[in-house]
């Protein structure tokens, strides 16, 4: 056996292996994905999405509650300004409307319509003009009982009597 021939069986033995390196990574060089691949990276989004939709819905009925407050504030300002001229509240106002009249234009000009979660004001003032109170009736729009302090729910009251609020929403709501 010459230098050649053990040469010639070395190449041949090397172009084998080459060919079936060739076949072997060609089956592996596909481009794209499985179905499986495919079906996890989905639940994985969705799992993601559904966290991030409750943190998104959270954000915006609190941004919703801010603006209640502040709104309701503003309303407490126009009456506690009315007071200062009058020297009472508005006497025997049941409702926004007729509350609305006492204060607008001169002690608010634009007074907020609704709250935060487009419902309508309740207020009511007692027939003296001692007392006032404007209340939001929270997201669910029905009327709670009013226990006072901080509240942990979106759906509980926002109570604003007489300068201060009686009621409010305070921590993590639920």
């Amino acid at each position: 056996m010459g230098p050649d021939r053990g040469f010639l069986l070395a190449s041949q033995l090397l172009v084998g292996t080459m060919e079936v390196w060739k076949e072997d990574t060609a089956m592996k060089d596909n481009k794209g994905f499985t179905l499986v691949e495919l079906l996890v990276v989905v639940a994985i989004i969705g799992i993601i999405a559904s966290i991030a939709m409750v943190n998104l819905t959270n954000a915006l009925d609190k941004g919703k509650q801010k603006r209640t407050m502040s709104d309701i504030h503003s309303i407490g300002e126009a009456i506690e300004a009315y007071h200062i001229d009058h020297a009472s509240y508005p006497r025997g106002a049941t409702d926004w409307a007729t509350l609305q009249g006492f204060i607008s234009p001169f002690f608010i000009k634009a007074p907020p319509e609704m709250d935060g979660w487009s419902h309508i004001w309740v207020v009511a003032t007692d027939a003296e003009g001692a007392t006032y109170t404007v209340v939001s009736l929270g997201k669910d729009g029905y009327p709670d009982s009013w226990a006072g302090g901080a509240t942990g729910n979106f759906n509980c009251d926002i109570v604003f009597t007489s300068g201060q609020f009686f009621q409010w929403p305070q921590g993590t709501q639920t």
